[in-house]
Formats: C-alpha cells, structure tokens, sequence
C-alpha cells in the first residue's frame, strides 16, 4: 500500500463518520489487491505478501454473527481444501466494528464478533484457513469496500482483481445453481475471463464504525422498559412448565439472596435481549418469600429486566417446586429450556455457562429455520 493511500486511510478511520452516511465505494474489477497486516485467529499476523505464491487469491469478507455468513462457513472450508493444492488461497477478513453491532443483531448467533469470539468460532468450526480480525480500525475492509458479509474477492496472479460479489447464487446450498467464486477460479487457473465477473452480494451489512450513538440509543430505550413481577401459585407453576406458548421458554429460577444467582442475572437479561425477537421468552422465577416481593422487584429494576417475572405466592417452596419438577431438590441457581412442545433441551443446576446456554438456544431456534 502507497504512502497516500496509508495517509488517506489514516485520516479517514480518524473522522467522526455516520455509519448510517458511510459506505466505502466496492474495489473496482482490475484494481490491486488493497495491502494489509492483520491479525488472525491463530497468532499469526498477515499480510498481502504472504500469499505471493498463490496463483490465486479469494479474499472473502465475513463474520460470526451474520446467518448468512453462517450458511457460508462450511462452503469456504471446502473451497479452500479443494484448491489449495491448485495453488489458490482462501483467506478470511472481519470487517464489523463490534461496538456498531447491537444486541438484536445477534439473534442468529451464539457470538458476536470480537476477536476473542472469533477464535472460538474458528476453533469450534475447525476453520482451516486464516480468518482475521479488522474490527478496530476497519481500514483494510474500507480499501476494499465490502458492502455485505460474506462479500468475495477473486484476484490473479498479478493480483488484479478479476470477480468480485456473491460466493454463489443461494445461502442454501439445496437451492445453489451458480458458483461464481468457484467458477472464476477455474477460468483463471485455465487462463480464461471468468464467466461472471460482478454480482450483487446478499447478507447481513457490513457495521462500520460510527453507530455507537444508535447503540446507546437502543440500550437507554431498553433500560426504560417497564420491570415487574407476579406471584405465581402452584397453578401457575404447572403451566409454566408446560410451555403451552409456542416459543422456546428459558426459566431461571434464582433468589436474592443466592450469590451465584446475582451474579449471572445480567446474563440472563443479555439472553433475552438478544434472542427475544425470535421464538423465544425468558421467565425468571424468585424463590424469596412472599413478603420479600418489594426487594425482588428492586433488584429486577436495577438488573432491566423487562421479561416476564415470578415470585413464589407462598412460602411453601416444597409444594412449589414440585409443581413445576418433582424431579428437582431445589436449589438454585436452576435453569431449564423448555421446548415449545414441553421438552427440556436444557438443563443446569447451578451457575450457567452463558456461550453454552447460547448454542443449546441457537440451535434448537436454528434446526426449525429453513435450510
């Protein structure tokens, strides 16, 4: 990269900017290869140099939060195994400011896209080609001018970019009938033009930095909802286990004065906020005593959690618990996912761990999403 184009990148990522004003012009066909040094997932720090060798070079911008880059992931591992011994290199950047990214927009996600969440997705996904992190100054994804996740990349030899768009023509691979990366790879290895050299890109939008004011926004109209909580009689115990809701029902049951449980509340309130615009509802049910409901509702305020809440309507906890689980003995923390059909998916007794919680949600919301 020249010395203006490093001036100019330097200036830019110094602007106030708008994400809702910015979008950076997409690299035009026959345009270098923009340089960068990035760091990625495996320790590593990469430039454009290091892949000199390729014949060809697919620089694929994607995430971890997008659905539509989830469809995607499994398709990019193979790419990258079917070619590499063909001389081409697959390498994955992350364009999104994490900051820019609210919580909504992780609802098809058990993680968001900071650098330490992107190494657990390229561990857990056993990601074999370098995935890096772009997230804090977006400067690279600003030269190359991505406008959506996963938005590809196809460069020769000379490192002149020859195909650029849509990996293929559907994020469901039942439904694929063109594969343009793949036949643009083909082509310049064959030493063609390749058949399709543009294309529209759907997915998620790239989130440049500049919507950390719209974030706040979002989080003060969520810290203004109402808070409140019910008593709940064995009746009403029994139909909460039931689930007759239609929707994957998370229950926590906690109690004031249970340390663990004030210590990861506020992970049940991300769940929710995070999750609730799917199939999905958190209920959170306080074993504190009836007189206590004033100290409940205090701590639920203080907590935002506008989600459903519980208190037990009397102190006979025995007869309580068992109406929602003669099964369970009754400490607490304990938490149950309920599917819609009444079945447990879930189930911990004691403190949760919050990325585990996550993936059993996901991926019960996740096998009832068309594929």
């Amino acid at each position: 990269m020249n010395r203006a184009c490093l001036t100019f990148l330097a200036c830019l990522s110094a602007l106030p900017l708008h994400a809702a004003d910015f979008q950076p012009k997409t690299l035009a066909l026959g345009s270098a290869a923009p340089d960068f040094s990035l760091p990625g997932v495996d320790g590593r720090t990469y430039a454009l140099k290091d892949f000199a060798e390729a014949k060809i070079l697919v620089v694929v911008f994607t995430c971890n939060h997008c659905p539509t880059a989830q469809y995607y992931e499994e398709r990019i591992k193979q790419l990258a195994n079917d070619y590499k011994s063909k001389g081409v290199a697959v390498v994955a950047i992350m364009p999104n400011d994490p900051n820019s990214v609210r919580l909504d927009e992780l609802g098809w996600t058990d993680l968001s896209d900071s650098f330490p969440e992107m190494k657990i997705r390229a561990h857990d996904r056993q990601f074999d080609f370098p995935y890096l992190y772009d997230g804090d100054t977006e400067a690279v994804a600003r030269a190359y001018g991505p406008v959506a996740t996963p938005h590809a990349f196809v460069f020769d030899a000379a490192r002149k970019l020859r195909c650029v768009g849509a990996i293929d023509d559907s994020e469901r691979v039942q439904h694929m009938t063109k594969s343009y990366v793949r036949d643009a790879i083909d082509a310049l290895l064959a030493g063609r033009e390749p058949p399709v050299t543009k294309t529209k890109v759907v997915g998620c939008s790239v989130k440049w930095a500049g919507k950390a004011e719209s974030v706040k926004a979002y989080m003060d109209k969520l810290a203004a909802e109402p808070v409140s909580v019910t008593p709940a009689d064995a009746d009403a115990l029994k139909e909460l286990r039931k689930n007759s809701s239609g929707k994957f029902r998370l229950v926590n049951f906690w109690a004031t004065w249970c340390a663990p449980c004030v210590a990861e509340f506020h992970e049940f309130v991300t769940i929710n906020r995070m999750y609730r615009h799917r199939d999905f509802e958190l209920v959170t049910v306080s074993l504190n005593r009836p007189d206590e409901e004033k100290n409940v509702l205090a701590f639920l305020k203080q907590q935002q959690a506008s989600c459903r809440n519980l208190i037990f309507a009397s102190a006979d906890r025995e007869k309580l618990i068992n109406a929602f689980n003669p099964d369970w003995e009754g400490p607490v923390p304990y938490t149950v996912l309920i599917s819609p059909e009444g079945k447990i998916v879930y189930r911990e007794t004691g403190s949760i761990d919050p990325l585990a919680v996550k993936r059993a949600l996901v991926q019960a919301l996740n096998e009832r999403k068309p594929w």
